[in-house]
Formats: structure tokens, C-alpha cells, sequence
């Protein structure tokens, strides 16, 4: 791949030439190809793999809620020789997954003035704060970390989602940028061949075995052809053009575009006729489908909002219980006097007379949880008619081709007989001309149907994100 870009700069480096028919280098771009370089080098690609690593980082963030955490308090104060008070508090906190968090700590505590609910002296205490109602199924650290996860796997699908379509755009510039090579190719062999009818025309009514207004009628028709085969190389660049715009190399840099790049022509010729059927394919992009698992996660993040606002309809109940223990020695045994005479416990309690704002904030979660599912119904709904449209375009294309292909082979039959007898003076050149333009609009409708089927099967493949 490294290789194929560099070639790809090196002959962009070279100047564009009006005519391909022209070029002495020529390089051919496949469709896998082009895929490859949207995959690894597009931008939004990149955009989107960022988007992922930064919701990564919002996981590990929320995580942090129940990291373990070491905090001191130092505080003193001495005024005309008489020490106030002097206070020193280290302690560690351990939040735990289940609404209790356990914390141990030591206080010295000195000074002719503190407060009388303080212990002098040193101490150290080890307890548990509990929030018993409120709080204790579910409470906002744990809401915070399951939406961060929720929401890491809604970017992870979002990223897919944002490749499938890129591809799906990509290759179907690049379809278009086929189909537009294959008309001049075919436009500039028939203005070859109309040229050396003309030149024979031309011989021929110089030895007089031809009027002079067959020279004219050839004349008009290398003009008609002549005039086909500039629009279809202007169609041919500008499709080139944007097919570049999905194009990029390192650096973030757009890969320079170049006349001198053509399509490999085997593409358009190829077709997948071990194709899934139609069930298959809708089994497994039901399952799979990134647009389905965002909005799954949609309704994880939901349904965890919906859990956290109903334990707004409970009262608040926290329990504070700590053992304690006189100077900075741990008790040998916890007896039960111990227990009795050294503890420190609070109770914390309250609850809203008529739980408004918590029977409002559980009424919303409950109506947004509904509206995902509806949204999740929708867009099910929306893949499956999606697939089953491309699927019926695929298979009746092919058809079309079929019939084309023996309609184009039919009427190159019948110009090559008209020009059989137009040689043994049988025919006139108006009916050679008109065999020819029937031919090729034939071939013209060919190319267009093949093409039209490879942006159908990739958009086959796209609907279900299979790409």
C-alpha cells in the first residue's frame, strides 16, 4: 500500500496531458484499492477512531468515582502565647460499589479551646457510612459509569457506521468514475473507426464509386462522434476529481489527482452470483447493524437513567458508624465494652413531603425510554426495507444485463452485416450510420447497467453494513 501511494505521487508529479490516448504511464486503480486507502488514510475515518479513544477515556474517568482516595486536614492556631487549638486529621476513604463507603483515619487533637464534641489527644477511628435507602441500589457513581460504557459502545458503533457510509460513498464515485472511462474507451474507438470509413468514403468517391454527399454524411458522423467523445472525457475527469476527494495519503494531506490514473476495467465485468439470499442478509445485519447498536446503547443509557431517577422516590437514609480507639495503638481484641464505650454513630434522614421533583424526573426517563423504543422499531423497520430494495434492484439488473448483452451482441451483428453489404454496394451509408448508432447506444445502456449493478450491490452491502 506504502508503494502503491507513492506511485500515485510520483506520477501526479507529472504533467497532465488533454488526451489519454497520450500517455506514455498509465497506472490502473481497482476498487479494492480505493477502498484500502479510504480505510487507512481518510480523515473522517481518523475523526471517527479519536471519537472512540476519547469515550475510552470518559470509562476510565468514570471509574475514578470508585478509586480509593487519601486526604489530610492540619489546622492550628496560637494567639498571645496561648495555644487555641491544634488539629490534625489524615484519612482514607474506600467507596464501594453498593452505596457504602468505608474510611479509617487518626485525629490529634490538642489546645485549650477546641470544641467540646472533639476527642483530645490522639486517636484513630475505622468506620462505614451506609446509605440504606436512597442510594443503595443505584446511585449517580454507578449511573455516571454505565452511561460512560453505554456510550463508548455507541461511538464504537458510530465509528462503524461513519466507515460503512464513507465506503459507500467511496466506491460508488468510483463506479461512476468506471463507467465514465468505459464511455470515452468505447467514444474513442468509434471515432477511430468513423474516421477510416471516412477516409475510405473518400478513396472511393475519388475513383467515383461513391456520391459526394457520402463523403459529407461520413464527415458529420466523425463530428457527432468527435463531439461524443469530449463530453465523455470531460465526464471521465470530473468523475476522476471527486473520486479524489475520498482519496488521502499520510499526513493528513488530499493525494494529488492525475489524468494518467484509470480504472481497472475487470471490475465493471465483474459479478457476485454467490450472493446470500435475502433472509440471510437481514438475519445479519438485524444483528449487527451499527445504526441498531447505537441505539441499543441509546437504550442502556436510558434505562440506567430510568434506574437512577427512581431512587429520587425513596427518602434519604445515611448511617455514619465508626469504632474508636484511644492514641495511635490498634485495640488487641474488640471486646464488647469496647464496642459500648467506643463508637461514634449518626444517623442522617430526610424525604420531600410530596416527591415532585423525583415522580417528575422518573416520569421523563420513563418517556424517553419509550421514545428509544420506538426509535429502535424505526429504524429496524427502515434497514430491512432498505436491504430488500437493493436486494430486488440487484437481482433485476441482472436480468437487464442479460438481455442487454444479447441485445448489444445482436446489434453489432446487424451493423457488421450492414457494413458487409455497404463494401458490395448493396447498402447505402445512412444505414450503416444508423446501425452504428443503434450499437452503440446499446453498448452505451451495457455499460450503464453493469455499472448501475456494482453501486446496487454495494449499496446491498451498505444497506445491510456489510461493507
Amino acid at each position: 500500500m506504502r508503494l502503491l501511494i507513492i506511485t500515485y505521487i510520483l506520477i501526479c508529479l507529472l504533467p497532465a496531458t488533454s488526451s489519454l490516448a497520450q500517455d506514455s504511464t498509465i497506472l490502473h486503480l481497482s476498487k479494492d484499492e480505493v477502498l484500502s486507502i479510504v480505510k487507512q488514510y481518510h480523515p473522517l475515518v481518523k475523526q471517527a477512531s479519536l471519537k472512540v479513544d476519547r469515550y475510552k477515556a470518559g470509562v476510565r474517568e468514570a471509574r475514578g468515582g470508585f478509586d480509593p482516595y487519601l486526604k489530610a486536614n492540619a489546622e492550628q492556631k496560637t494567639f498571645d502565647g496561648t495555644q487555641y487549638y491544634s488539629y490534625f486529621n489524615p484519612e482514607l476513604k474506600i467507596p464501594t460499589w453498593y452505596g457504602i463507603e468505608l474510611k479509617a483515619g487518626a485525629e490529634e487533637v490538642y489546645g485549650s479551646r477546641i470544641f467540646n464534641e472533639l476527642t483530645p489527644g490522639k486517636s484513630l477511628y475505622a468506620g462505614v457510612k451506609v446509605s440504606a435507602l436512597q442510594g443503595l441500589i443505584f446511585d449517580e457513581r454507578r449511573a455516571t459509569l454505565r452511561k460512560a460504557q453505554a456510550m463508548q459502545e455507541m461511538t464504537e458503533a458510530e465509528q462503524r457506521l461513519v466507515v460503512n457510509n464513507l465506503l459507500y460513498e467511496s466506491v460508488s464515485a468510483y463506479w461512476d468514475w468506471v463507467q465514465s472511462y468505459r464511455l470515452y474507451a468505447v467514444y474513442n474507438d468509434v471515432v477511430n473507426t468513423s474516421r477510416a470509413r471516412l477516409k475510405m468514403v473518400r478513396i472511393e468517391y475519388e475513383q467515383g464509386n461513391r456520391p459526394a454527399i457520402d463523403t459529407v454524411e461520413a464527415w458529420t458522423q466523425v463530428q457527432s462522434y468527435e463531439l461524443l467523445q469530449n463530453e465523455a472525457l470531460m465526464n471521465f475527469f470530473n468523475a476522476g476529481f471527486h473520486l479524489s476527494t475520498f482519496l488521502w495519503v499520510e499526513d493528513n494531506e488530499i493525494m494529488r489527482w492525475s489524468e494518467r490514473v484509470v480504472p481497472d476495467t475487470e471490475d465493471l465485468e465483474t459479478f457476485y452470483s454467490d450472493i446470500d439470499g435475502l433472509e440471510p442478509i437481514i438475519v445479519q445485519a438485524l444483528s449487527n447493524h451499527p445504526k441498531l447498536q447505537m441505539v441499543s446503547a441509546k437504550l442502556d443509557v436510558m434505562k440506567v437513567e430510568k434506574k437512577l431517577k427512581s431512587q429520587y422516590l425513596f427518602p434519604t437514609l445515611d448511617i455514619n458508624a465508626n469504632v474508636l480507639n484511644k492514641g495511635y495503638e490498634l485495640p488487641s481484641e474488640l471486646t464488647t465494652p469496647f464496642l459500648e464505650n467506643n463508637y461514634k454513630f449518626g444517623v442522617d434522614f430526610s424525604v420531600p413531603l410530596l416527591l415532585r421533583k423525583g415522580r417528575g424526573a422518573y416520569k421523563a426517563a420513563k418517556l424517553k425510554l419509550q421514545e428509544t423504543y420506538l426509535e429502535q422499531d424505526y429504524t429496524t423497520v427502515t434497514i430491512e426495507n432498505k436491504i430488500r430494495s437493493y436486494y430486488n434492484e440487484v437481482s433485476i439488473l441482472e436480468n437487464q444485463i442479460e438481455m442487454y448483452t444479447d441485445a448489444y451482441n445482436n446489434f453489432k451483428r446487424m451493423y457488421s452485416g450492414e457494413m458487409t453489404r455497404y463494401r458490395i454496394g448493396e447498402s447505402t451509408l445512412f444505414l450503416v450510420n444508423a446501425r452504428e448508432n443503434k450499437m452503440l447506444q446499446a453498448q452505451q445502456k451495457l455499460i450503464e447497467l453493469k455499472a448501475k449493478w456494482q453501486k446496487s450491490y454495494a449499496g446491498l452491502l451498505w444497506s445491510a453494513a456489510m461493507l
